[in-house]
């Protein structure tokens, strides 16, 4: 596959880089900074000299005088080395460091704060359509995901299979994170169930047979790995009586597709509506890490079940979302877009479907949802919608 123009900017100064394997950090990093110093920390031999001497970095800067930029990938797997980089950007202000992770659990323990704020914060996430361009295609988008590595592969299933397997349970196991890899995995299973929906620790607790505090821990692991996120409801000058619980996903259509149990009791319906879901959901997810000014993500539900999937709100943003996983539209699709707007005078509401038609039916935008996503572009959305 073609290299793909990303979204993502890079500041001016230094800045820590996260995202989940396989989005294409160190792609995105080698082909915007070609000439910067680079230190892989899943190299075994770098890893090993690194580990027993971080000081060594200072060393390898003073032997190449010429160049500023130091990259360092995935540097949660020695933190230590944070120690370093701070001395060296103290003492010499035009030295740039990138530092990357597919994990920020290390780093929030012993690291991050050691760069008193002299770091900024950037996420690379999964494709957005938009970056396809024309290579994207909603079908495979929500059977295989958008993680780079296995959208070029020959044998997406398979490198799908092996993602899983090798990062999702082996990264954990590697790094400690858990005891017993076997609940984990039940665990896995369990929360793929949650995905879209309120996030119950007591349901997903009984399901996968592990008490609820330690289902608590697992769920922040993977957001710590960066592998899932909630989204909490919108409450701002709220009229009516709100649900409390967030919203759960996975970070990508094709793990959730991987993961979700198959059988009887779950239909295929339920599982394309999930992942359709999920699929707008890592969109707005991405659309937050690159967009220029802040945005929040959230989702509406009162008390008595009324609800909007997707709230986009910030300086210039409020955009209320519903996405139906049917080709037609009925009356029913837009009342909780409805409901929003009547208390939210001041919101768009945009309903996104699979449908082929661009319409607009009580004020509501109905567009296409490969429509949507293949035009979502967070450097200019105000002006494509």
């Amino acid at each position: 596959m073609e290299t793909k123009s990303r979204f993502l900017k890079a500041p001016k100064g230094s800045f820590f880089l996260f995202g989940p394997r396989g989005t294409g950090k160190s792609s995105w990093l080698k082909r915007t900074f070609p000439k910067a110093i680079y230190l892989d920390f899943l190299s075994p031999e770098i890893l090993r000299a690194y580990s027993s001497s971080p000081e060594r970095l200072e060393a390898l800067i003073e032997g190449n005088p010429s160049e500023k930029t130091i990259i360092i990938d995935e540097v949660q797997r020695i933190p230590e080395v944070l120690g370093v980089v701070h001395r060296l950007i103290e003492k010499d202000k035009s030295l740039r460091f990138i530092l990357t992770g597919s994990s920020s659990r290390k780093l929030k323990r012993t690291g991050v704060d050691l760069l008193g704020g002299r770091a900024g914060v950037k996420h690379l996430n999964p494709f957005m359509a938009a970056e396809l361009g024309k290579d994207f295609k909603l079908d495979k988008a929500l059977e295989i995901g958008l993680l780079p590595i296995v959208w070029a592969s020959q044998d997406a299933k398979t490198t799908l299979d092996a993602y899983i397997g090798l990062y999702l349970r082996e990264e954990v196991k590697m790094e400690g994170l858990v005891r017993n890899i076997g609940n984990f995995t039940r665990f896995l299973e369990a929360a793929s169930l949650s995905h879209g929906s309120l996030l119950s620790l007591s349901e997903i607790s009984r399901e996968c047979e592990v008490d609820r505090k330690t289902v608590e821990g697992y769920i922040n692991i993977l957001e710590d790995l960066l592998l899932a996120f909630r989204v909490p409801v919108f409450i701002k000058k709220a009229k009516r009586h709100m649900v409390g619980h967030p919203k759960f996903y996975l970070f990508d259509a094709g793990v959730f597709q991987s993961l979700r149990p198959r059988g009887p009791l779950n239909t295929d319906q339920d599982i394309a509506g999930a992942a359709l879901e999920g699929l707008v959901a890592q969109h707005f997810k991405a659309y937050q890490a690159y967009a220029e000014k802040r945005v929040n993500l959230y989702y509406w539900r009162t008390k008595s079940g009324v609800e909007v999937d997707f709230v986009l709100y910030g300086q210039d943003v409020f955009w209320a979302f519903e996405v139906k996983g049917s080709k037609t539209i009925h009356p029913k699709d837009l009342s909780g877009l409805l409901s929003f707007k009547e208390d939210y005078p001041q919101a768009s509401v945009m309903l996104l479907y699979r449908g082929k038609e661009r319409l607009r039916i009580q004020n509501v935008l109905c567009i296409p949802c490969d429509d949507f996503l293949i035009n979502f572009n967070p450097l200019k959305f105000q002006k494509t919608f």
